[in-house]
């Protein structure tokens, strides 16, 4: 699996609106139903999943990102989102610090082990330390996909 799969063509913001952790998660899931991977009848439920999974442990795992993450009888495959915030946002992450990339993860629920295969591949990429800085430098939605395509291009 490849970030390139999981990423939805056009859910990739560069520069979210949001300064706080609710309203990124809300941006994200719209850009998600926007890309055509989940209904927009399964918006609002998505959201509240997954601001209540938050409320009860963070996903902001230090560094400057966040992973939220959901399984849902809605979603037909995994798909991500990624959003970009240059000021930073408090998601109460482990290290106290502020999240910089956040990667929201949608899954089928009879799917576990794909969730868990996507997990891997987005956590394999968000733990070192040169492409957390290189997302952090993004700028634009080209950066992103660029270097989503170059994560791709090494693993193989």
């Amino acid at each position: 699996m490849k970030l390139t799969e999981l990423v939805a063509p056009g859910a990739i913001i560069a520069s979210l609106n949001s300064r706080e952790r609710d309203g990124v998660i809300a941006e994200l899931v719209d850009a998600l139903v926007k890309a055509g991977c989940l209904e927009a009848s399964s918006r609002d439920e998505l959201v509240k999943m997954l601001v209540e999974r938050e409320r009860r442990s963070t996903t902001g795992f230090g560094e400057g990102i966040a992973v939220p993450h959901a399984k849902h009888a809605t979603i037909g495959k995994v798909c991500a989102a990624i959003g970009l915030s240059p000021g930073g946002v408090d998601f109460a992450s482990v290290d106290l610090q502020p999240v910089f990339t956040v990667v929201l993860l949608l899954s089928p629920r009879e799917k576990p082990d794909e969730h868990l295969h996507a997990m891997e591949v987005i956590f394999k990429v968000l733990s070192q330390d040169t492409l957390r800085r290189l997302f952090r430098q993004a700028t634009t939605v080209a950066d992103v996909q660029q270097l989503l395509e170059d994560v791709d291009a090494q693993a193989v």
